[in-house]
């Protein structure tokens, strides 16, 4: 369940329609609900194709097309790190991120491989004054399950908006990831150098296993 709610959480995060579907969305790019939800009903309809999930390696280069372009890693990686990152080399924050997407992204589509059907009901979105934050509010409902709350906190970067965190119930998978993360830097004695190292080992252990 935590791996299906990865995938489908930041799956339906990639905020930014891709070229040509604009349409999807009735010409609603600057609204966020709306591109959220033209996204999601566009990777539903891939999840119900033919031979979906079965190949890894191809549902995972699709995660990837579909999220890496639409999400600013350097930016969801800082909160993540949180001071470590602001005391981070360039090097240091340059691997992390890159590492750090790598994962996140095997993860999702692990999350995609145990999908079943599923769908998004949205809620009024709660807007900061500024017109720059909102907080779009949906529940993940699913048969024979209870529904899960999910809210995504998206950001207006240069007319673009994007996801920068994601509460599951409540809970934020930035600050999820910066407590673990912060654990184990700590235990380093406050260096990144061995969790750079068993992100990079997890990374390439994943990669074998999956035979890519």
């Amino acid at each position: 369940m935590k791996t299906f709610l990865l995938a489908i959480t930041l799956a339906t995060a990639a905020v930014l329609t891709p070229a040509g579907t604009q349409a999807a969305v009735g010409g609603a790019a600057d609204d966020p609900q709306a591109i959220v939800q033209s996204v999601s009903s566009r990777i539903q309809e891939h999840l119900q194709s033919a031979g979906a999930g079965q190949d890894f390696k191809q549902l995972s280069d699709y995660v990837a097309s579909e999220i890496d372009p639409y999400i600013d890693f350097d930016l969801v990686s800082g909160l993540v790190l949180g001071s470590y990152w602001k005391t981070a080399t360039p090097a240091e924050r340059s691997e992390f991120s890159r590492e750090f997407k790598t994962l996140l992204m095997r993860v999702y589509a692990r999350g995609f491989a145990e999908a079943k059907n599923w769908s998004l009901k949205f809620f009024p979105s709660d807007a900061d004054p500024s017109g720059q934050k909102t907080l779009i509010k949906t529940q993940i409902l699913q048969a024979e399950r209870k529904p899960i709350a999910v809210d995504y906190r998206m950001l207006q970067q240069r007319g673009s908006w994007k996801v920068y965190d994601i509460l599951i119930d409540g809970v934020s998978l930035v600050a999820t990831y910066r407590s673990s993360f912060r654990s184990e830097i700590e235990t380093n004695g406050g260096s990144l150098t061995g969790t750079l190292d068993n992100l990079r080992k997890h990374n390439q252990q994943s990669s074998a296993a999956a035979g890519n």
